[in-house]
């Protein structure tokens, strides 16, 4: 008889819960099968830590006296959206000051932008707040210069369109003569390195690839704190190849994700520079998967080596929105360090940390034992293989002038 989440929570809340990393499920599978998993395991947790570039932060500062309806604003010299009301605005993390030099000597180091700024917050530093506006009878005050800190927000929320991809490139140089330099890091000539992203068997998506369980408000560990999801993320195509065993054999789902910034730590949201490319905001995301049947249970054992990700060459093809044909390669062979090429050995490294991963995974799972963390059913799950749901490419179409 399959499982409900009231009676995971029930079992939860006596402390009799059987919870299992998603690298102890994959061990408990291989030694027991899906079958018996299914009877004795309740909940698996998971983990993943690394750059993600499409986060940002709502911050409400407060009226100021007189009031103030902000026009644009600045913190720490970078620039903040407040087109939304009067003291509200959003920090992007891949936001750059406005006297940042970027490329124009390259590489470009790109040493602070919004995902540093976020972390400062969170550090509880004092951030320059600079602010103008064109002024009303209502809100009568033009200007404002001030410091300002996360505690002395009235709100503060991380809110994250696209996370927790599930699955992704492995980028590879296969082109340029030169060194080129991407969003998944520094890239040398001649296939000289192969950079990836993903926690792999860890990574919370894989767990469970067609969102038996995950969707609009299931509660998940974010930053460092417990936040929820909100909808699919942007760029969310579950219609894309699979293997036999359902998983995505390249970038498919996302999540948007949302919680209390001002409940995060720096240990799981951490400000990061790419040279050459720019900044964004390292997360930390753990998200509990219910094992209500064996058919999730066996989606949650599947190993590093039953996951294959696609080699892309960063230097041409990808640039040129263009399908490269270098191949697939298993996680297992990408932790090894490397991996085969057309015929060409190939160095690997990880952009994010599976140590960070296995960390998210492992504090989840002590709360959930300890009862301090029930799990959420969703009130509407991800769209899933077969739905319109898709990533489709920009279509550019001539002005009428």
């Amino acid at each position: 008889m399959p499982k409900t989440y009231k009676e995971i929570n029930e079992k939860i809340r006596k402390g009799q819960a059987v919870v299992l990393t998603a690298d102890e499920m994959v061990d408990f599978v291989a030694m027991k099968g899906a079958a018996t998993a299914a009877k004795e395991v309740d909940v698996v947790t998971t983990g993943t830590f690394g750059p993600m570039c499409s986060s940002g932060a709502w911050l409400n500062i407060g009226h100021t006296t007189p009031r103030m309806k902000i026009q644009k604003a600045w913190l720490n010299n970078i620039p903040v959206y407040c087109g939304v009301a009067a003291v509200d605005m959003y920090v992007g993390a891949t936001e750059l000051p406005e006297d940042d030099p970027m490329n124009r000597v390259f590489p470009g180091e790109f040493k602070y932008g919004g995902g540093h700024l976020i972390e400062d917050l969170i550090k509880g530093k004092d951030v320059e707040l600079r602010a103008i506006a064109h002024g009303t009878d209502c809100y009568p005050r033009k200007e404002v210069h001030s410091h300002l800190r996360l505690k002395d927000c009235n709100e503060a929320l991380l809110c994250n369109p696209r996370n927790a991809y599930q699955n992704y490139n492995v980028a590879v140089n296969a082109h340029s003569s030169r060194t080129i330099y991407t969003y998944l890091g520094v890239l040398r000539p001649g296939m000289a390195n192969a950079n990836y992203c993903s926690a792999g068997q860890l990574s919370p998506l894989l767990k469970d690839p067609f969102f038996k369980t995950i969707g609009i408000g299931t509660r998940v560990f974010v930053g460092g704190a417990f936040g929820y999801i909100w909808w699919h993320g942007t760029q969310h195509n579950p219609n894309v190849p699979r293997t036999d065993k359902g998983v995505p054999r390249g970038g498919s789902g996302t999540i948007a994700v949302v919680g209390n910034l001002k409940e995060m730590s720096p240990e799981f949201l951490r400000g990061a520079s790419f040279r050459g490319y720019g900044v964004t905001l390292a997360v930390g995301i753990g998200i509990p998967i219910p094992i209500l049947d064996e058919e999730i249970a066996r989606y949650a054992g599947v190993s590093d080596a039953e996951i294959f990700a696609p080699i892309v060459d960063y230097s041409q093809d990808y640039p040129a929105g263009r399908k490269s044909e270098l191949g697939e390669v298993s996680y297992k062979e990408l932790k090894s360090g490397q991996i085969t090429v057309k015929g060409r050995q190939v160095e690997t490294a990880p952009i994010s940390s599976y140590h960070r991963a296995r960390q998210i995974a492992t504090t989840l799972k002590e709360v959930i034992v300890k009862g301090e963390f029930l799990l959420s059913e969703p009130a509407a799950l991800l769209p899933t293989a077969g739905s319109p749901a898709t990533c489709k490419p920009f279509v550019e179409r001539p002005l009428n002038r």
